[in-house]
């Protein structure tokens, strides 16, 4: 009988162990953002989670015919910067219950960074937040899994 038990508890253990290591990885893909004009991939890099922007709904600059750059960011010398393939999301680390914290956030909307969480709401949809100093002072977009 004591086998049996040692032997369920260990079975148990490593399926919740399991299930721990695929849930760290869920965030991984390819997302939509809220307003629909970009995709950011998701990934893994050494211990922490990074995105990049893999698409845009109006990749070239109209005025130069040229690819979009990084034209609102605060140092003049990143303007020449292309969008396409820029590293947006970094230092994201999972934390348990569908949380990955202690990232930060690049808007070249705005050419601002601000610290984010983001929340897995269901295998298809992300809450990412973007905040100044503590979580209450931000903005949440709703992303959605997207095909590549």
């Amino acid at each position: 009988m004591k086998f049996f038990s040692v032997l369920v508890l260990t079975l148990c253990s490593s399926v919740i162990n399991a299930q721990d290591k695929k849930t760290n990885d869920d965030i991984c893909g390819i997302w939509l953002t809220k307003t629909g004009n970009a995709k950011v991939e998701i990934f893994k890099k050494g211990s922490s989670y990074q995105g990049k922007i893999v698409w845009l709904i109006e990749p070239i600059n109209p005025a130069t015919g040229k690819p979009k750059t990084d034209l609102n960011h605060p140092d003049k010398a990143q303007h020449n910067r292309p969008l396409m393939g820029m590293i947006n999301l970094w230092g994201f680390v999972y934390k348990g219950d569908n949380t990955w914290e202690e990232g930060h956030i690049y808007d070249p909307q705005n050419g601002k960074e601000y610290k984010c969480v983001i929340t897995m709401k269901d295998k298809n949809n992300l809450n990412v937040r973007g905040f100044v100093g503590i979580t209450l002072i931000g903005r949440t977009d709703a992303w959605t899994r997207s095909k590549p």
